[in-house]
């Protein structure tokens, strides 16, 4: 076999490992079951969710402190635990906000594997959970962190909810894919699309997009490309400095609070 032939193998077989080894790369599971007083939010309970294939997913919960209130339903990202996602809702629970921080069934000893399909399943689960405490649907702001933003857009268009933020969201894990791994055909080989391009025409709520003018884990782009493609009213800030995991530094809660405030007038936060 000569060099060429040699190259062309090796390259099949990273090709390979790309495909099969996607899941590693996209999700990293943390099994580690924190405390809400250990992080700050001693007002928050952790209450189990059961999913319908039998999971139990563990969630901090605080009701928010009057009717009007806004509940945010925190999708965070691929990595860390929901302890971590503490300090960003700390604003929110001091205005009064009722706060549901979900971890997926890939985390903290669930037992579940994640895939795009299941993780809409763990939405799903948490959005049933507050049709049972009796919170309106226009009451409910979805939050999707980074990866959380695929869930939190395919929620928005499948449920009727009050706003839908999103924190360092892209375009679709496909155009993601191919910028991070433009050497490969990634763009043909991944298997959990989160597709929230093709889905965003589909919601209805209020949109708040906020990205790191900084960010190379997801560049800008991909956030301006979704919300280009996004129905009104819309609201696109972009943090001067921002990167992708410090935004909480430049001002995020703020943001977040300005734009609920303005959606949700009769809350009083």
């Amino acid at each position: 076999m000569g060099f060429l032939g040699i190259a062309v193998a090796v390259y099949g077989i990273f090709i390979a490992l790309l495909y099969f080894g996607q899941r590693s790369l996209l999700y990293h599971p943390d099994q580690t079951v924190p405390r809400p007083e250990d992080y700050g939010v001693a007002e928050m309970s952790a209450i189990h969710l059961a999913t319908p294939d039998g999971l139990e997913l563990l969630a901090w919960w605080r009701p928010a402190l009057t009717a009007q209130a806004p509940v945010i339903v925190y999708f965070h990202g691929n990595a860390g635990h929901i302890g971590n996602r503490a300090a960003k809702v700390r604003a929110y629970l001091d205005a009064g906000y009722g706060v549901l921080l979900l971890s997926y069934r890939y985390n903290a000893g669930a037992g579940g594997s994640p895939a795009e399909d299941s993780l809409f399943g763990d939405a799903d689960t948490a959005l049933e959970f507050l049709k049972s405490e009796g919170i309106p649907d226009d009451r409910i702001v979805l939050y999707g962190e980074s990866l959380g933003s695929g869930i939190a857009v395919a929620m928005a268009a499948k449920h009727h909810v009050g706003a839908l933020v999103l924190e360092a969201p892209y375009s679709s894990m496909p155009d993601l894919a191919q910028h991070h791994y433009w050497y490969a055909p990634s763009r043909w080989l991944v298997r959990d699309r989160f597709d929230s391009l093709s889905r965003i025409g589909g919601v209805k709520a209020p949109l708040l997009i906020v990205h790191g003018e900084a960010d190379t884990v997801i560049p800008v782009k991909y956030a301006r490309r979704l919300f280009d493609a996004a129905p009104e009213p819309r609201t696109f800030r972009l943090l001067a400095g921002a990167r992708h995991n410090n935004l909480l530094e430049f001002g995020l809660p703020d943001v977040v609070l300005e734009f609920l405030k303005k959606t949700f007038p009769a809350s009083g936060g």
